[in-house]
């Protein structure tokens, strides 16, 4: 074992088909995945594991995308942690929406691979 440490990504969407492509690619991408099915579950494992970054659809049950970013980000522990909200919602009230509760970038569904992994890695490796 060399120290190095595999980021953690979270991926929070109420969609098996998308959250299985996604944690594909992360984990093709040498990331680790975890998956949340909705927001309860998005927020409750996000304040457990404190992932380096989480992926979160808006339109979940429970809680939404926006809501767990909102109590993420109103919770210091939390800081650092890079949040991207991926959703079919593309409307720039959603997008403003979206900066307004803490995100760090948006994504609109549907999405290329590429550019979500490309913005995945770059996020982080800053």
């Amino acid at each position: 074992m060399n120290g190095y440490v595999k980021k953690t990504i979270l991926i929070c969407d109420d969609e098996s088909n998308i959250r299985e492509s996604i944690c594909y690619m992360v984990e093709k991408a040498g990331f680790e995945s975890v998956i949340a099915v909705d927001g309860v579950e998005a927020y409750k494992k996000a304040c457990y594991l404190s992932p380096d970054l989480v992926l979160l659809d808006v339109g979940m049950p429970g809680m939404t995308g926006f809501d767990v970013c909102e109590k993420l980000r109103s919770d210091a522990r939390f800081n650092d942690m890079k949040i991207v909200i991926l959703t079919a919602y593309g409307q720039v009230s959603d997008q403003e929406k979206a900066v307004e509760v803490g995100a760090d970038q948006f994504m609109v569904k549907p999405f290329s691979p590429r550019n979500l992994m490309r913005l995945l890695c770059d996020m982080l490796r800053q």
